[in-house]
């Protein structure tokens, strides 16, 4: 009796354990502004990091594979624009963009693979996020080809609290239907104190042609993440085959109408 009791007590600590580390990853892009008019700062910071962006834990970030950003159809390498910072200890990245021209600026990054001991997988975010500059709304709804992608159909920018973001998931191209979205808040000063577990990362799904929508309920800066297993698999640390969680995320803010 007493070894069964030290089991059960094993389990639920190791069930803990499990829930706390399972926790949604988002992959991160969030610029100084989402709307750069003639009368801003033409130079536009960028974060680029790794973490649970409720809660407000960090995971490090290698430097990623690729970064850059698409402005009427020409696309920029920016990986060298990277500068590492460190945030509670873990790596994160920063840039900074001068914004020249009129037109939709998408940024992307592709990250080095995640390894997730918790899950027994890696995770790849292919993240990406829009500013617009100088009133010309072009480009926000451009596909840019990444290996899975939420493709917009509500212009991401120019958004008041309470309205509806729609937008595609793509996988190689193709909607995915039915495919699982975690959405989340970037509780950046811990202001907001969830009153339970499911508070924290709000679950969607899309339709039968990949489509999603979601009102947004609060001022600030939204990440939606929509998860796929890749085709193909990575050694892990054990030297075996294990599976790829890719996330397609995007990143948006709204504001309160004054």
């Amino acid at each position: 009796m007493k070894n069964s009791g030290i089991i059960v007590i094993l389990l639920i600590c190791m069930s803990l354990l499990w829930i706390g580390c399972a926790d949604a990853h988002f992959g991160m892009i969030v610029p100084s502004d989402d709307i750069v008019t003639k009368d801003d700062d033409k130079i536009i910071g960028l974060e680029i990091k790794f973490m649970h962006p409720m809660e407000g834990h960090y995971m490090n970030m290698e430097k990623p594979v690729r970064f850059g950003v698409i402005h009427m159809g020409k696309r920029i390498n920016l990986l060298d624009t990277l500068n590492q910072k460190k945030i509670q200890g873990y790596s994160t990245w920063e840039a900074a963009y001068h914004i020249r021209q009129p037109g939709d600026y998408t940024f992307y990054v592709e990250p080095e693979p995640y390894w997730e001991p918790a899950e027994d997988c890696y995770i790849i975010h292919y993240t990406k996020t829009c500013v617009n500059a100088f009133g010309m709304q072009k480009g926000w709804d451009q596909e840019i080809g990444l290996e899975t992608e939420i493709v917009p159909l509500t212009r991401p920018y120019g958004l008041w609290t309470g309205n509806t973001f729609r937008g595609i998931v793509k996988l190689k191209g193709k909607p995915v239907p039915y495919a699982e979205i975690e959405v989340e808040y970037y509780n950046k000063d811990g202001e907001v104190v969830p009153p339970a577990d499911p508070y924290v990362t709000q679950v969607i799904k899309s339709d039968v042609n990949g489509v999603f929508a979601y009102s947004i309920p609060k001022a600030g800066w939204w990440g939606f993440a929509a998860l796929n297993e890749a085709s193909w698999t990575i050694k892990g640390p054990d030297g075996k085959d294990k599976p790829v969680e890719i996330g397609a995320v995007y990143w948006l803010r709204a504001q309160d109408m004054e």
